[in-house]
């Protein structure tokens, strides 16, 4: 019984006639949706349909003799009954387009009415064009109708004195009633406006919003592409020069050289395959590895020295527990992975398997990666016994943009750190010098 009155309490029945009242209810909204797209194709159209249905009903009403059951003085002339209910019926072709005009060409002729005592019900059309003021004018225009509306009653008080009363709460009721509809069309419009307003002002910066991800996207996934394969290219340089100048002494260190960038090789195409992969979108399954973090920065180092760059490491201090983010991490790594790739880039300059006389009194290129920890930032330091950029091939070649500090500075940016890349002050070498923020000093 428990289960069943449970049952009961939690899938109500519909109630009688929901479904079709519903089927009315969209039944009837179609039709106006309908007649509303119609207006909106030929307004003409519905502006002479309507006016031709009141001008029919105003004469139907003046041929059967209708307008005598409510007339005041039913020896009215007939002639000018007709010409009062045309007169009333007419002018609503305009209502829309000069609504005030038309209801001043009705007041003289509702004065007319009300002073004859035939008392036309055509004279209630001009509550048409009040209702198309109330729309659109201001609430200024609004009293003016009005005024336009009670003003030919209230005169013609004096010539039906005995049920003047009547005719004047009659007429103010209807226009009460008129000026309170169209002041609730007017606020549900524009209500509606301005959540159309809105949608669309949200879809517009929903788009930018896609737009600015789409590009900042754009700007990760190249900075990616440019560590990825500018490292390994500079390595896969290094080790092709050195291999070249072993090869005349030592072929067994030429060996160990090409293994070694058949070994760089694969493994900047294994990244460069796993990066396009999660690019494309009808790979679901593409592999997702983890980015390189700070563990893996003495395998870098090692194939730095690898590739005949003599790199030294130097930590300072000990990392808190969850220092750094994946993300910082990602930072770090990337920023050294560029400032020794720009360092082999002017090592394979300096030599380019072609040693001088003015390389040999040089002293020979190495590298220091300095990480210090404290409490709230990690500094990391690479400084190299480069001179400066590696020269041209061609004198009159411009020389790239230095898209790699470019990127290691925006890299430094998303987690407010800091980047400086510069020659050193004793112009010995190069200095590349981050300072990032820890992860708890955030709030």
């Amino acid at each position: 019984m428990t289960e069943r009155l449970r049952g009961v309490a939690t899938n109500p029945a519909p109630p009688a006639g929901a479904d079709g009242t519903a089927a009315l209810t969209r039944t009837i909204r179609g039709a106006l949706d309908r007649l509303r797209a119609f207006d909106r194709r030929r307004p003409r159209v519905w502006d002479a349909l309507v006016t031709a249905f009141w001008a029919v009903a105003a004469v139907l009403d003046y041929t059967s003799g209708g307008w005598r059951n409510v007339a005041r003085e039913v020896t009215a002339p007939e002639p000018l009954v007709l010409l009062m209910s045309l007169w009333f019926t007419l002018p609503l072709l305009w209502r829309r387009t000069h609504p005030l005009a038309v209801l001043l060409l009705m007041a003289p002729v509702s004065l007319v009415n009300i002073w004859t005592g035939a008392v036309v019900q055509a004279a209630l059309l001009q509550l048409v064009p009040v209702f198309q003021i109330v729309l659109r004018s201001s609430f200024r225009t609004v009293g003016a109708a009005a005024l336009l509306f009670v003003a030919p009653v209230l005169a013609g008080g004096v010539r039906i004195s005995s049920s003047w009363g009547q005719e004047v709460v009659s007429y103010v009721w209807g226009l009460v009633f008129v000026v309170l509809l169209g002041i609730a069309v007017r606020t549900r419009r524009e209500y509606t406006e301005a959540l159309v307003e809105r949608a669309h002002r949200l879809e517009h910066e929903r788009d930018q919003q896609a737009r600015l991800a789409a590009a900042a996207e754009r700007t990760r996934i190249a900075r990616e592409m440019h560590d990825i394969i500018g490292h390994n290219l500079s390595v896969i340089t290094g080790l092709a020069d050195g291999g070249a100048y072993a090869a005349r002494k030592s072929p067994e260190r030429a060996g160990q050289a090409l293994e070694a960038i058949g070994a760089t090789s694969r493994q900047a195409l294994s990244e460069l395959r796993r990066l396009l992969g999660v690019l494309r979108d009808d790979h679901p399954d593409a592999e997702r590895a983890p980015q390189p973090t700070l563990d893996e920065l003495a395998a870098l180092i090692d194939r730095v020295r690898r590739a005949g760059l003599p790199v030294r490491l130097e930590l300072h201090g000990e990392p808190g527990p969850a220092a750094l983010t994946p993300g910082r991490q990602l930072t770090v790594y990337r920023v050294v992975q560029e400032a020794l790739t720009n360092t082999l880039k002017h090592a394979a300059a300096r030599t380019a398997g072609r040693p001088s006389p003015e390389d040999a009194r040089q002293p020979s290129l190495s590298a220091t990666v300095a990480l210090t920890y404290s409490r709230t930032h990690l500094d990391a330091r690479i400084t190299d016994t480069g001179s400066g950029a590696a020269p041209a091939a061609n004198a009159q070649e411009t020389p790239p943009p230095a898209q790699g500090i470019m990127g290691m500075r925006e890299r430094a940016a998303l987690y407010d750190g800091t980047l400086e890349a510069g020659p050193l002050p004793d112009h010995t070498g190069w200095r590349v010098q981050l300072r990032l923020p820890l992860e708890d000093t955030h709030p």
